[in-house]
């Protein structure tokens, strides 16, 4: 039976650890796909020399030996010389990690039947947006999760395929609980594969509740500062979130 394609989408260390997933499960002679393009940001500059380097997912694609031709790394995922090479492609899915780009509908049109599927760090509808783990924290909950949702125009908003709880240790750090939960969804979408292909998740997954949703906007250098009149409880929640930065010492 021939394979079927998916497009994956990230760009940054734990999107790459997903793809790694992907590529490792798809190289069994028993898979039902194959990856067959990735997508991420294009290179950006870093460090001191300011050098254009690759995305964290562009570099692993290329270290698996990836055909660079099919790695893609469009501005905005609208150009129209992306759609058309994403067409060429004919995928059945395309699944997004982190990706950090929005996608038009136009985009969202191109995979016939499977669709697209987000990997979220977040129990959805809760934290919808860039910065789930990070609000999460802030918050100081005491548990937290990966969803497995469809990727509808508006944000994280899609219907839940599947998601998986976990406690978060109150000494955790953003980064570290980032990697956490994508690890834990990358074997959650490695579970519900062959129920996306076959398109029957689309009958199990499950609408979320809008008036139930909380938002997770960007963390903004403001948020970094760390004043100590505030309470011990809430400088832990801060701390590790962003570079942090001391004032009123």
């Amino acid at each position: 039976t021939k394979k079927k394609n998916i497009v994956f989408l990230g760009s940054p260390q734990v999107a790459a650890s997903v793809l790694d997933t992907l590529l490792a499960a798809s190289s069994s002679p028993d898979s039902a796909f194959q990856v067959a393009a990735v997508v991420t940001q294009p290179p950006a500059a870093k460090n001191r020399g300011r050098k254009l380097l690759p995305s964290a997912v562009a570099q692993l694609a290329l270290e698996r030996g990836f055909p660079g031709d099919l790695i893609f790394t469009p501005e905005r995922a609208g150009e129209e010389s992306f759609l058309s090479d994403l067409k060429g492609v004919k995928p059945e899915l395309c699944i997004t990690a982190a990706y950090g780009n929005i996608l038009p509908q136009r985009f969202l049109d191109i995979p016939p039947c499977a669709g697209t599927v987000n990997i979220h760090p977040s129990l959805l509808p809760l934290y919808r947006g860039a910065a789930p783990v990070q609000r999460a924290l802030q918050d100081g909950v005491a548990e937290t999760g990966v969803s497995l949702a469809y990727t509808i125009r508006a944000l994280d908003a899609g219907p839940v395929i599947a998601c998986e709880r976990f406690s978060v240790d109150e000494c955790i750090k953003a980064p570290e609980l980032l990697a956490i939960l994508f690890n834990i969804g990358s074997k959650l979408l490695l579970d519900e594969l062959p129920s996306v292909l076959d398109g029957s998740a689309k009958q199990k997954a499950k609408p979320q509740d809008d008036s139930k949703a909380t938002l997770a906007p960007k963390m903004n250098s403001d948020e970094s500062w760390l004043t100590f009149d505030e309470e011990a409880k809430v400088l832990h929640n801060k701390d590790g979130l962003e570079p942090v930065q001391n004032c009123n010492l």
